[in-house]
């Protein structure tokens, strides 16, 4: 009987981090996402109408944009470093610790830029650690 129960925990545990891993794929892939907004499609229709940008404004600001999409891309690779490891012990601490610096980014975005961005980076960032945590 304890075997038995010990088995739908065991298995609770891996749906759970089956869930975590998706969404920290999706977080990753959302940030992906980002660096090519914020690299290559800043000046363009796509990134102007995301950011609101007039084409004087975000040519003007179009190194920054990039900068800040190479910062998202390297939030990208850390998550998918955590998903990938083979020590999955050390991969969670990766996990965590870009998810962590999602949730930062996305709380200072919040504050200094748009708080849109509260709910479009940091709320899944944030879902996907509690999930983690869960598993």
């Amino acid at each position: 009987m304890l075997s038995s129960g010990h088995a739908n925990v065991s298995a609770w545990g891996n749906i759970m981090a089956m869930i975590a891993n998706v969404l920290v794929a999706l977080v990753a892939l959302l940030h992906i996402y980002f660096l090519i907004l914020e690299m290559f499609l800043w000046t363009k229709p796509t990134g102007l109408k995301t950011f609101g940008n007039s084409l004087e404004r975000a040519r003007d600001s179009a190194v920054l944009a990039a900068n800040q999409g190479l910062y998202n891309g390297f939030l990208a690779i850390g998550l998918l470093w955590g998903l990938v490891h083979p020590v999955s012990g050390f991969g969670f601490q990766i996990k965590v610790f870009f998810l962590l610096c999602v949730i930062a980014a996305g709380v200072y975005g919040a504050v200094s830029v748009s708080r849109r961005i509260l709910f479009v980076q940091a709320a899944p960032a944030a879902l996907a650690l509690i999930l983690l945590y869960l598993s």
